[in-house]
């Protein structure tokens, strides 16, 4: 199924069963309001990156750099994967997880495109279980408001969101459906879908 299909609006309904899966992150050490000030930071470079008047293929690497500093990349890679993971050797979980930024940035890229001449912002933040939701609002021109949720956790060490969740569309449970589908095509071979992934 073409990626932009998954990342349609209304093409998913609420997946909750991957952040479920990550419930058991620790956020003993995390505030609300770092976990806040976070996504404020993030949602701040993403309102520049879009409203820059640069193109599609130079807003690339400005995506992928918001995801390595601001998201957990591994975490996120490892729940896409699923129970493939288990398998993985440690390189290629290194090369998948690597493979998996650039798509990763480039899908997201694509869809915080969308919002160009509109911004983001962030309106509260609540903990959630063992970590934390940052609640912000998009605002583009011709379209009503919608909601944009971030998952934030500080199981990486400091505090990173490894979850958005774009009007009920479920990043983690989405990039795991899609990924399995992908590797499904590939009769399950993982060097493969890391070889082909970053152009997917």
């Amino acid at each position: 199924m073409p990626s932009n299909l998954l990342l349609s609006r209304r093409g998913f309904g609420l997946g909750l069963g991957a952040t479920a899966a990550l419930a058991a992150l620790p956020a003993a050490a995390l505030t609300v309001a770092q976990a806040r000030t976070l996504i404020d930071n993030a949602v701040g470079d993403i309102n520049r990156i879009i409203n820059s008047g640069k193109s599609e293929a130079q807003m690339f690497p400005d995506f992928e750099r918001l995801f390595v500093r601001y998201a957990d990349v591994p975490t996120i890679a490892r729940s896409a994967l699923g129970v493939a993971a288990r398998s993985a050797s440690k390189a290629q979980m290194t090369a998948f997880t690597k493979a998996f930024q650039v798509y990763i940035s480039r899908k997201y890229g694509r869809r915080f495109r969308e919002f160009i001449g509109g911004k983001i912002e962030v309106k509260d933040a609540r903990p959630l279980k063992s970590y934390f939701e940052v609640i912000s609002t998009a605002y583009l021109k011709g379209e009503a408001p919608f909601e944009v949720r971030w998952h934030v956790s500080d199981k990486a060490g400091k505090s990173l969101f490894f979850n958005i969740i774009i009007e009920g569309v479920n990043m983690l449970a989405s990039e795991r459906t899609e990924i399995g589908a992908m590797l499904d095509k590939r009769k399950g071979n993982l060097d493969k879908l890391i070889a082909d992934l970053p152009g997917a």
